[in-house]
């Protein structure tokens, strides 16, 4: 992870400009005047989609409403609402957080659903179809928010739990009585962790029954050290995190005017990059190649804000059942803060069901847990009592 140097001095801070993505042309997702006199999860405004071809039984909703950044502001985010075809009043929601790697608004899932690259979404569908086959609805956030704000993942779990509220506020979506669950696999499991976590503060109302999250990068602390120190091919994830935390904490993470030319060169680039455009753009790289100062790796403050978004580091536990799995082989996050993590819930008395599978691929692991998540999922839906491994 790139940081700010320490010792700044107040001119250099003055100076320090995050790279924003371009504005979304669709006015849809723009911020209206008075967004403050909303509350969290307020619905704004609501419009039909056009029918999704991979999802032929489903109506496609799309909500905007009012949630709140982590500087405890407000802002504007959407979630994308499929209803299935033999939809009945109370029946499941699922908030379903897909991964979104990415630092421009055309990254968002709404994008990759409709005019951005569809085939970055097609790995969900079969998935996705189970469940609007069994009935359920599926909101689909936009978990980094207005600005792309990659990285920070208590941001992620916020709009989480706002798109939830949003969609049980729509009178024709049918979902107010609708007991609802979460979803989501290493970026979409981080806002998925990260929403189960905060609920019981920032939205103890909600009638959640479960958390299904695997892959999560539990400490980004950790795994920005193994990503950002040393040449890797994956450092543009790292460096896109980075720039994206900036966004977020643009007070206290300065990093756009700590680095050096090819630093902000690649930084440019990135600005709008999704995916395979920030791993590509910074293969190979790292934090001391493209930093102005190596103290810019050893600024404390920057440990600070990645940690206020480690969610190991979070001193909340979810009071519902949570069901985990990942590889203990995976090369991208750090296994052992997952698994301190688990302790740590397990300590607390949440009812925890925790998988591992023999699968040296991150990515891969996705689809080997996912049968197993939807059928845990299934059965919180049904009223069942949760089975933990602690």
């Amino acid at each position: 992870m790139i940081g700010a140097a320490a010792g700044l001095t107040s001119q250099s801070q003055a100076m320090a400009q995050p790279v924003y993505p371009d504005p979304d042309p669709d006015p849809f997702f723009a911020t209206p005047a008075g967004i403050a006199d909303a509350a969290p999860g307020d619905v704004i405004d609501t419009r039909s989609e056009p029918p999704l071809p991979y999802f032929p039984t489903a109506t496609v909703t799309l909500i905007k409403f009012r949630s709140t950044n982590s500087q405890g502001r407000p802002i504007a985010a959407t979630t994308t609402v499929l209803t299935p075809a033999d939809h009945r009043p109370g029946a499941p929601l699922l908030s379903y957080q897909h991964i979104i790697n990415g630092l421009g608004t055309r990254c968002s899932v709404y994008h990759g659903l409709y005019d951005y690259d569809p085939n970055l979404l097609y790995r969900a569908v079969p998935l996705l179809n189970t469940m609007l086959l069994r009935g359920w609805s599926i909101a689909l956030p936009d978990h980094l928010g207005p600005t792309a704000a990659y990285g920070a993942a208590r941001l992620g779990g916020q709009i989480t739990l706002d798109g939830i509220r949003a969609a049980q506020r729509v009178p024709r979506l049918d979902l107010a009585e609708s007991p609802a669950a979460m979803l989501g696999y290493s970026g979409g499991g981080m806002a998925t962790a990260w929403a189960a976590a905060l609920a019981p503060r920032y939205a103890p109302e909600l009638r959640l029954v479960g958390a299904a999250a695997g892959g999560v990068p539990m400490n980004i602390n950790l795994m920005a050290r193994g990503l950002g120190l040393a040449p890797h091919p994956m450092f543009g994830l790292a460096m896109g995190a980075a720039l994206g935390l900036e966004r977020e904490y643009p007070d206290r993470l300065p990093i756009s005017d700590q680095l050096n030319e090819q630093g902000k060169q690649i930084r440019a680039s990135m600005a709008n990059a999704c995916t395979y455009e920030l791993i590509a753009l910074g293969a190979m790289q790292s934090a001391g190649a493209l930093a102005a100062t190596t103290s810019l790796i050893d600024d404390e403050r920057v440990w600070q804000v990645s940690g206020e978004n480690s969610l190991e580091l979070f001193d909340g536990t979810p009071t519902v059942p949570v069901f985990e799995w990942h590889t203990p082989t995976d090369p991208l996050i750090p296994v052992e803060s997952v698994d301190r993590t688990n302790r740590r819930y397990c300590q607390a008395g949440v009812r925890l069901w925790s998988e591992l599978y023999p699968s040296p691929d991150h990515l891969a692991t996705a689809v080997l847990g996912f049968p197993s998540a939807v059928s845990w999922l299934d059965a919180r839906f049904r009223g069942e009592s949760a089975p933990s491994n602690c």
